[in-house]
């Protein structure tokens, strides 16, 4: 069996085109341009990359974006009176403090800082919490994009087994609520989990998010098998690798994402659809 090629980048860019039709008529009937506000905080060389990314995608759909940069030594205090001057910004439509802060940050407290409409990371606890009780609002974006790529291919996941690997609050945690509202039967698995490998080998949809390039033996892939890669790491010789073992993943499952070009578009590609909708949600 050889997997079908999840291809990412070509479905965020259907959703980008689906997102700038939506600008543009909002343009044509005089309503305000959606607007994203990105802080960003120290010089860290990967979320530079990650900034830059955004805003070229909010150009490119004829969105607005403001950039502020603040330096290494802001202290809490700046950065709340900053997310509470965004708050209150009528062209600002979405607000995002790019991840991950100095450790002299209380980051949990700056997130819920953010009016909970202007979410558009849904990290907030009222997001999150609406996520858990069935009436989402602003999703997070990576979850939200890896339903979107599951939609594409026309997968139903009514009734599948579904097992996550990683638990954190941006991947984990919020993409087993997506796959539950989805209809699947879900387990979470983590550092603690004993006996990975047998949580694997029965998932028809698995979903991985750890970081450690070939955690996921490929051999361990359910025939058959969703495979949704959210791992991504530069190993010695500079080559960007996914938490799978890709080749011989691809031998057995139904369906692959590849690294890179898999969920990563399609994170970005939610965002600007979080964006657009938080836009739509105050209609100014």
């Amino acid at each position: 069996m050889a997997a079908q090629l999840i291809d990412g980048k070509t479905i965020s860019k259907t959703l980008r085109q689906q997102v700038a039709q939506a600008v543009q008529t909002r343009k044509q009937q005089h309503r305000s341009v959606p607007g994203l506000a990105v802080i960003l905080v120290g010089k860290n060389s990967a979320s530079e990359v990650y900034v830059q990314k955004k805003q070229d995608a909010c150009q490119e759909v004829g969105m607005q974006s403001y950039l502020y940069r603040l330096p290494e030594s802001a202290n809490q205090q700046e950065l709340i009176e900053l997310i509470e001057q965004l708050n209150s910004a009528t062209e600002i439509h979405g607000i995002l403090v790019q991840l991950p802060l100095p450790e002299h940050i209380h980051t949990a407290q700056l997130l819920e800082m953010i009016v909970p409409y202007k979410d558009v990371d849904g990290f907030h606890p009222y997001n999150m919490g609406r996520l858990a009780q069935r009436i989402p609002l602003l999703r997070p974006c990576t979850p939200k994009g890896i339903i979107s790529l599951i939609d594409h291919c026309g997968i139903e996941l009514k009734g599948l087994d579904a097992v996550v690997v990683g638990a954190s609050n941006i991947v984990g945690r919020p993409m087993a609520l997506e796959l539950l509202l989805a209809g699947c039967s879900v387990s979470i698995t983590h550092r603690f989990t004993r006996d990975l490998e047998s949580y694997v080998r029965r998932a028809d949809v698995l979903v991985v998010g750890v970081g450690k390039p070939n955690l996921i033996q490929g051999e361990w892939i359910k025939p058959g098998a969703i495979v949704i890669d959210v791992g991504i790491t530069r190993d010695a010789q500079g080559q960007l690798k996914g938490d799978v073992e890709f080749d011989e993943a691809a031998k057995r499952a139904g369906w692959i994402t590849p690294v890179p070009g898999g969920v990563g578009p399609m994170t970005v590609a939610s965002l600007l659809e979080n964006t657009l909708h938080a836009a739509e949600l105050t209609d100014s």
